[in-house]
């Protein structure tokens, strides 16, 4: 609804992908998003999860950086009606009530990319807890190839959990024996900006090594009078040890986030 000369913001905080697949992306009608679309390509910022066809809406992001492809995919299961579906009109959302088309952009971006990232906009607002459908659809995810699955939606942090195997971040063999590394899946990193003052929420810092090897790590964060703060003391404490007693993983006092 701002004006689009306001992307330049995004620029200057270093944004190179944005998902647009939530509950709120055609509040302003079809040309409003159209408008979007122009103004992110203007930027030279990446956008998934909607898009003016649907090949598009479902198209992966991809970045490459030495020599290593990225790939970003976004979707929704939040939209509030059923016209906001790409598949029924353009523009339009990529979604997943069903979880077909999104396994297969899934699988397809195993393909070509190392390290696949799904943002999904799931989830019921203010809730502590994902729901069965939020977990089902993880699981679908990372059974499909992605490496991590990041929630959007409840405005709350909310837990974060391994799938398929123990989650170690290297793979090696002990008496014949593999070790696979598993997949976090973060529920909900809650509001980061937003019109409110935001009491606990974090960031989520990924790092990939030169093999290839995962880390995870939160940030914790507030916000006040409308800016963004790094929490520190016992106000990051605070932050680390709620998201370790709402998680299946380990939320360890530097962050560091861990499967036990």
């Amino acid at each position: 609804r701002c004006s689009p000369g306001y992307v330049k913001a995004l620029n200057e905080m270093g944004v190179d992908v944005v998902s647009l697949a939530n509950n709120h992306t055609l509040d302003y009608g079809r040309e409003a998003l159209s408008d979007t679309f122009a103004a992110l390509d203007g930027a030279g910022i990446l956008y998934g999860g909607a898009g003016d066809s649907a090949e598009r809406a479902k198209q992966v992001q991809v970045i490459e950086v030495h020599g290593k492809k990225y790939g970003f995919i976004a979707v929704s299961r939040v939209v509030p009606t059923a016209d906001w579906k790409v598949e029924n009109a353009v523009p339009g959302l990529f979604s997943c009530y069903d979880t077909t088309a999104l396994v297969e952009v899934i699988k397809e971006a195993r393909e070509t990319c190392d390290y696949v990232a799904v943002y999904p906009h799931w989830g019921v607002e203010y809730q502590a807890y994902p729901e069965a459908n939020q977990t089902q659809i993880a699981k679908a995810c990372i059974d499909a190839g992605a490496d991590v699955v990041i929630g959007a939606h409840p405005h709350v942090l909310q837990g974060i959990e391994y799938y398929n195997g123990k989650p170690i971040f290297y793979t090696h063999c002990l008496q014949g024996v593999s070790y696979i590394e598993g997949k976090p899946v973060f529920y909900s990193l809650g509001n980061f900006i937003f019109g409110q003052s935001i009491d606990r929420s974090a960031m989520l810092e990924v790092t990939i090594d030169a093999a290839g090897r995962a880390s995870y790590r939160f940030v914790p964060v507030y916000a006040a009078g409308g800016v963004t703060y790094p929490a520190e003391g016992g106000q990051a404490e605070s932050v680390l040890n709620y998201l370790d007693g709402i998680s299946e993983a380990a939320v360890a006092s530097d962050g560091t986030v861990t499967e036990d």
